[in-house]
């Protein structure tokens, strides 16, 4: 059975960091992705990153202040959010795909955690 499960979440003031883990099991997988929901507004990309080559892709948005790993003896994924906006609040969703290329459409990931909040305060 599949299962993503994220964690790391929390509340944190601006300017903080956190660092959010997602562990899968089940399988492994080629790529891995993190997305956002802000309260009443769809689901986002953030960034992704593959399997082997380490390629990875960010929303313009966070370049800069946000860096995706992965540790594949884990199977765990992790994004650590360093100088964190109140614009970065939402509920972040670990997904993943075997597709070797990094997509940014929700679509294209059938595999998902149930979500962690991040909430940063001013």
């Amino acid at each position: 059975q599949v299962q993503l499960v994220e964690s790391g979440g929390g509340l944190v003031q601006a300017g903080g960091s956190l660092r959010l883990s997602c562990a899968a099991s089940g399988r492994t997988f080629t790529t891995l992705a993190w997305f956002r929901q802000p309260p009443g507004k769809e689901r986002n990309f953030v960034a992704a990153i593959t399997r082997g080559s380490g390629s990875t892709r960010y929303t313009d948005s966070v370049k800069g202040r946000f860096t995706i790993s992965r540790d594949n003896a884990k199977n765990t994924v992790y994004l650590q959010m360093n100088s964190l906006k109140p614009e970065d609040t939402a509920a972040y969703y670990c997904a993943a795909s075997n597709i070797y290329a990094i997509t940014t459409t929700s679509t294209t990931y059938p595999y998902w955690g149930q979500g962690t909040q991040v909430t940063v305060s001013s």
